[in-house]
């Protein structure tokens, strides 16, 4: 059975993600020395769970840099990407490089309970009508914060050890 899984902000090869700091002035990302260190890691922990055939929602911000670069990148990253636009990703270039099976700004998945989007959303945002409930908002944008209300989740890489998390476990929290 294929597996669907779930992370947000990589911004692979992005330089100015390593001089990000926490609100304490922190390094957001400390433990590497360069773009390429990140990026090495990065793929490492992708990899470590997603199989070929599975899903992947990218929750936003996913890269930054040139197209040729950008395409050896993606064919590292096994799994069948499903990109939700982050505000560091150019809609655009993320379109034209064909590199993901879907480009969207955001996702309901109600057979799961979840609305998918880059920054966090507002309840409201996330009755379904269908259903007459709530769903969770699985989210990313705010790095290594943890989300401001309970019915969100940040699935951030500093957030889950640069490690995509399966749905499944999203359901349930």
């Amino acid at each position: 059975m294929k597996d669907i899984w779930v992370i947000s902000d990589h911004h692979w090869s992005q330089e100015s993600i390593l001089s990000f700091k926490d609100d304490n002035g922190n390094l957001v990302r400390p433990q590497f020395s360069n773009v390429h260190e990140m990026d090495e890691y990065m793929i490492e922990k992708w990899n470590s769970v997603v199989k070929m055939g599975d899903k992947v929602y990218h929750l936003g911000d996913f890269y930054s840099g040139d197209l040729s670069k950008f395409m050896d990148l993606r064919k590292k990253l096994n799994g069948k990407i499903n990109l939700i636009i982050g505000n560091h990703d150019d809609i655009d270039f993320m379109v034209k490089s064909k590199a993901f099976n879907k480009v969207q700004f955001w996702r309901k998945l109600p057979e799961f309970g979840l609305l998918l989007s880059h920054l966090p959303q507002r309840k409201e945002t996330l009755y379904h009508y269908h259903t007459q409930s709530y769903l969770k908002n699985i989210h990313g944008h705010i790095h290594q914060n943890d989300s401001y209300e309970d019915y969100q989740i940040n699935v951030c890489v500093e957030k889950v050890n640069y490690t995509p998390v399966n749905i499944e476990e999203l359901r349930t929290v």
